[in-house]
Parts: C-alpha cells; sequence; structure tokens
C-alpha cells in the first residue's frame, strides 16, 4: 500500500467521499418523494417512477441496501484517511485527519447532498433508481441477513415491517389537510367544493332536512281547490302527499304531472287523480350520513326522501338540492330566499340569529365552534343548556358564546343575539 502515490489515495478519497454523498442524498430523496405524484407518474407509464415506485414497495431493502453501501463507503474512506495521514505525519496525525474527513463528510456528503435531496427529491431519486436497483440485486444477500435481523428486532418492539410499508394511505383528515395545503395548485372553488364532499361523512341528513313542521305538502282530505291553490303558489317542483296526518304520507307529487290542470277550472281535477300521479313515497332514516345518501339517492333514482325516525314518525323531507348545495353552494338566489336569511350581522361582533338556524350552518358561516352534537337548531341547543322554556327575555352564558334572547313563538326561541366571547 506504500508504493500506491499519494494523488490516487486522494483520488479514491474523494470518490468515496461522492458515494457517501450519493447514498445520502438517496435515501432523504426517496424517501421524500411524493408518493401520489409517484402513483400518479406511474399509471401515465413513466418508467423511472416505476423502478422508484418498485424500491419503495420494499423500504426496510431500499434502507437496507442504501446502509450498507454508506457505512462500506465511509469505513473505506477512514482507512484511507489513517493511511494518508500516517504517510504525511505519522501515527500522531491520526485523530486530527479522523477529525477533518468527520467534518468533510458532515458538511459534502450529509448536510449539503440531503438538503438538495428535500428539496428536489424527484431530481435525485430517479437518477438514483438507475444505480439502487442492481446494487440491491447484487447485495440482496447482506440487505437479507440485516433486513431478517432488523425485523426481528422491530418486532420485539411491537412494530411489525411486513405490514407497516402496506399501511399508506390517507385517511379523511389527513386528506383535508392535503387538500388545504394545495393552495394555488387548486382553485378556490374547487378547493371548497373538495372540503365539502369530505364533510359529508360528518353530517347526517337531520342537519339539512327540511323539519317537519316546516314542510309544505297537500292533505288530500282538503278540497280540491285547495290543494290546486298549493299546487300554483308552490316554489317546489315535488311535494309530499298525504291524508289527514303528516305521518300518513302516501305519496310525492312532481308538479309537472298536473301542470295541464294549472290554468283550467279547478273542477276537472279530483283526489284521485292527485293520488293517481303521486309516486311511491321513498323514506329515509334519520342519522343516515350525507354520503351515504348520495349513494342512496344515485341507487334509488331518486330526488326527495322522507325522513322517519325509529318509530316510523315523519322527521322531515330531504331533497337531493339540499345534498348536492352542500357541495356546490346554493343553486339559487331569489328574493325569497335571500329574504330567509336567518343571520343579520350588527356592531361590536353581535349577530341575530333565527332559532330554527342550523347549528352546522351557523359554525359554517361564522366559523364558531357551537355544540353540533345533540340539538340541532340554536333553538334547540339553548333550550337543551336552559333546560326549561324561557318565559321572557333572558341572556346567558352559553360555553363560550354571550346568548340574548330577543323574541319566543309560543314554547320555541324564535330569534337571539348572539356572540363569541374574545
Amino acid at each position: 500500500m506504500n508504493d500506491i502515490p499519494l494523488s490516487v489515495l486522494f483520488g479514491a478519497l474523494a470518490g468515496l467521499i461522492v458515494l457517501s454523498g450519493f447514498f445520502s442524498s438517496s435515501e432523504t430523496g426517496m424517501m421524500s418523494i411524493n408518493r401520489y405524484r409517484l402513483k400518479h407518474a406511474t399509471k401515465k407509464g413513466d418508467s423511472d417512477a416505476k423502478r422508484v415506485a418498485e424500491l419503495l414497495s420494499r423500504p426496510d431493502r431500499l434502507i437496507g441496501v442504501i446502509l450498507i453501501g454508506n457505512n462500506l463507503v465511509n469505513n473505506f474512506a477512514a482507512a484511507l484517511t489513517t493511511m494518508i495521514a500516517i504517510r504525511l505525519y505519522g501515527e500522531g496525525a491520526v485523530w486530527a485527519a479522523s477529525t477533518l474527513l468527520t467534518l468533510v463528510v458532515l458538511i459534502f456528503a450529509e448536510v449539503t447532498p440531503k438538503t438538495i435531496a428535500a428539496l428536489h427529491p424527484e431530481k435525485v431519486a430517479y437518477p438514483a433508481s438507475w444505480i439502487l436497483r442492481p446494487l440491491l440485486i447484487l447485495l440482496y444477500p447482506f440487505v437479507l441477513l440485516v433486513n431478517s435481523i432488523s425485523n426481528a428486532l422491530a418486532k420485539l418492539a411491537g412494530v411489525n415491517p411486513d405490514q407497516e410499508h402496506k399501511q399508506d394511505h390517507l385517511n379523511p383528515e389527513e386528506l383535508r389537510t392535503v387538500v388545504d395545503e394545495a393552495g394555488d395548485l387548486i382553485p378556490d372553488q374547487h378547493q371548497g367544493m373538495l372540503l365539502n364532499v369530505l364533510d359529508l361523512e360528518k353530517a347526517t341528513i337531520e342537519d339539512i332536512m327540511i323539519p317537519r313542521n316546516d314542510v309544505v305538502g297537500l292533505n288530500l282530505e282538503e278540497d280540491i281547490s285547495v290543494l290546486m291553490q298549493q299546487i300554483r303558489n308552490s316554489d317546489y317542483t315535488r311535494l309530499p302527499v298525504y291524508e289527514g296526518d303528516i305521518n300518513n304520507i302516501i305519496g310525492t307529487l312532481h308538479l309537472r304531472h298536473v301542470s295541464r290542470f294549472l290554468h283550467g277550472d279547478d273542477s276537472t281535477v279530483t283526489h284521485e287523480a292527485i293520488r293517481r300521479f303521486s309516486k311511491q313515497p321513498y323514506f329515509v332514516p334519520e342519522g343516515t350520513p350525507l354520503s351515504t345518501q348520495l349513494l342512496n339517492f344515485q341507487k334509488e333514482k331518486r330526488r326527495m326522501a322522507i325522513v322517519v325516525d325509529e318509530y316510523g314518525e315523519v322527521q322531515g323531507i330531504v331533497t337531493l338540492e339540499d345534498l348536492l348545495e352542500e357541495i356546490v353552494g346554493d343553486f339559487t338566489t331569489n328574493s325569497a330566499e335571500e329574504n330567509n336569511e336567518y343571520i343579520t350581522a350588527l356592531d361590536s361582533d353581535w349577530y341575530v340569529i333565527d332559532g330554527s338556524a342550523s347549528i352546522r350552518d351557523i359554525n359554517k358561516h361564522l366559523n364558531w365552534e357551537l355544540p353540533a352534537e345533540g340539538p340541532r337548531t340554536l333553538n334547540g341547543v339553548a333550550l337543551e343548556y336552559l333546560q326549561s322554556i324561557p318565559d321572557g327575555i333572558v341572556g346567558f352564558d352559553m360555553k363560550g358564546y354571550r346568548l340574548e334572547v330577543i323574541s319566543l313563538d309560543g314554547k320555541r326561541i324564535a330569534s337571539a343575539k348572539v356572540r363569541r366571547f374574545p
């Protein structure tokens, strides 16, 4: 070894440091690459992406070959440094040479290449895969031995590497974070729609249904002239049809089926005709998640459903339009709807809110955190908190919010002033 020129030794040392930097950057680049972007590139047939995905399918083996290679070149570099130091300055300079090598490796073979790889993982991982795959085949027996021992130790610690590497899926909250952080990559409107789709799993049909007291329907026990007047004045295209009591719904009527009677004599229309034109009602249980109900509407090819409780009592109705508006926003902005606005802003962070307003809608519009579990409306939440029906105008603090009742409608709070504490 003493016959080898110093220039060759220095060249070999420089080459080993470069190799160490390659292994360090490869590890960071491979582990930092965006897995979903990689999957997309793989589906498009990118050969580099397929090769990287194949290596990442067994991260324990990938890390094994990288670390074996990195440790080998670092050990050879240390041996060469010792040889060079002894030949130049004697054995007393070995410690100084080792310290210098540590600094060189730290800067040129660790920090710098890993930083570059973290910032540009694809530019590092794709070329590196050309070397790492054949190297893995070459060193496979050593990698298998090292991984067997490592995996055995991991299992003692309660980790199963064979299963962990397969669990590469986002849960809904993680997916929400991905959408939130997409920023300029997704238009604001599309981003909002994606977030609303994710919210469907959290909400149920009770959150968006028209409650029983507000349901507009056709009672076949009414005179035919009254029914026709209801049909002419209706803002809806579909109406539930019942006999006597709302719990006795016999069908749903699409107004197009009776459109030819709208401008004629009411005497030409009969209760039996309305019954005949009515479609079999579609009942759904309360508590159904919106995501499930959206699929059910598609499966049943229906646009309106009657919501019932566990006793079969009608609780309200829900429509496909209401559900889709949870995703894309309101379809219509007519004056009738604008006049029904249930939140009015006042000065000093106060809002006048209708008692029938949905807690979910209030939280969404004002970015509040009123308790969404339990009662669905502001009136329900307030009455549950008070545990009694107020006799008059009252004010109270409720879980970080100040609520002052403005008006009552019988046994319910019609409207209230609400503000959130700073």
